[in-house]
């Protein structure tokens, strides 16, 4: 697996753990946050292998950025949540960011 592939399943994981950490209700939900912490530590046992060959500030604005950005599109889509028109922009800014990294950084 290349650092890129590593990093993308990091993103993966912990984007799933943070659903699990909104579905645990606070925590109540003890079982959903059980799962929630596991997908953490597996996301972090994705990202330290990347870290061998990403940059660490690129591998963690990527990690970052694309967690938040899929974040807000669940929000929306899943759990009904709004966005106003500059907070959109403010996180399209995240995608390009994440995205100029991305090209811009050769292993």
């Amino acid at each position: 697996m290349t650092g890129w592939a590593y990093l993308g399943a990091a993103i993966v994981l912990e984007v799933a753990a943070t659903v699990l950490l909104k579905l645990s209700d606070g925590l109540v939900r003890w079982q959903l946050a059980l799962a929630s912490i596991g997908f953490y530590a597996l996301c972090f046992l994705f990202l330290a292998p990347a870290l061998k060959t990403i940059p660490l500030g690129v591998a963690y604005a990527i990690w970052s950025g694309a967690g938040i950005i899929a974040m807000a599109i669940l929000g929306t889509m899943v759990f009904g949540q709004s966005l106003n028109p500059a907070q959109m922009g403010f996180i399209a800014l995240l995608l390009v960011g994440a995205i100029g990294l991305r090209v811009t950084t050769s292993l």
